[in-house]
């Protein structure tokens, strides 16, 4: 594996890999790496002759009283994790390399992002969306992963594709959990001990949800149904539990075929989101 702080390497030593006619698997990430990162990693190294991953933790989806300086960070941890796990080049830039001096231009996002993160996190889609276009503009990778935990997220990834026609095809992995259901996040360390053991109950709220759907409820009463589940299980306060037409992010019709059901919990320093999407 080798490890890359400068764009113009990056992008010399990729040019090379696409002489050669080779795919490019690129896994974008903010580091602290996880089960779910590993995840993403093992879907680019089975499709793909070279995979690529990023590590910037990006100031701009940073709002002022965000966590930005509490997101955890490890390097040499995840240098030995992404080796492992069979990483070809690790791009690890500093932020004077990908903002440089003066930044003249950012992506807005105009749809997408009116509800659910975006609606508490005001310009938080607008700093994702303009890391991922420059990231993509650096790599050009054949595919890119990304795990719908942030499904959202994922949306937005998919509007920025289309919207800027580029050739690559995204890729989405299911969320990984731990063992009691919570999903996997480099945020969970900040967690206290309290805190981490009432987490579990999200995801189990999401399944009440689930299950009142196949007895027949409609979704919003088997929305209301996880909600009243989850706010007698937790102390946590709920930023949203809301159900939405996937990947469009619209009201909920009779002729949807994907609905997404999701929900962020904000608790002492840590925000933590779940949610699941059912196919019609």
């Amino acid at each position: 594996m080798k490890i890359i702080s400068q764009i113009n390497e990056l992008r010399e030593v990729l040019d090379l890999e696409r002489e050669k006619k080779h795919s490019i698997g690129f896994v974008p990430t903010m580091g602290y790496l996880h089960e779910g990162h590993l995840s993403l990693i093992q879907e680019a190294r089975e499709k793909n002759h070279v995979v690529v991953i990023s590590i910037f933790v990006n100031p701009l989806q940073f709002g002022p009283n965000e966590d930005f300086d509490k997101y955890p960070r490890d390097m040499e941890r995840d240098e030995e994790l992404a080796r492992n796990a069979g990483v070809d080049y690790l791009f690890y830039p500093t932020v004077q390399e990908m903002y440089g001096d003066k930044q003249t231009l950012t992506v807005k996002v105009h749809e997408r992002t009116d509800v659910l993160c975006g609606k508490s996190r005001p310009g938080h889609f607008d700093g994702v969306a303009t890391v991922l276009t420059k990231l993509f503009t650096i790599v050009h990778p054949t595919r890119t992963y990304f795990g719908l935990k942030d499904a959202q997220q994922v949306a937005v990834v998919e509007g920025i594709i289309h919207d800027f026609n580029f050739p690559i095809e995204l890729v989405g992995v299911e969320i990984k959990r731990e063992e009691d259901g919570l999903a996997l996040s480099s945020r969970n360390i900040n967690l206290t001990e309290q805190e981490r053991e009432e987490a579990p109950f999200i995801y189990k709220s999401l399944c009440k949800v689930k299950a009142q759907l196949q007895k027949g409820a409609s979704p919003a009463e088997a929305l209301e149904k996880g909600k009243e589940y989850l706010q007698s299980h937790i102390n946590g306060q709920i930023d949203y539990f809301e159900g939405l037409s996937y990947p469009d992010l619209s009201e909920i019709t009779e002729h949807d075929q994907r609905i997404i059901f999701a929900v962020a919990v904000q608790y002492t320093s840590v925000r933590l989101i779940d949610n699941i999407i059912i196919n019609l």
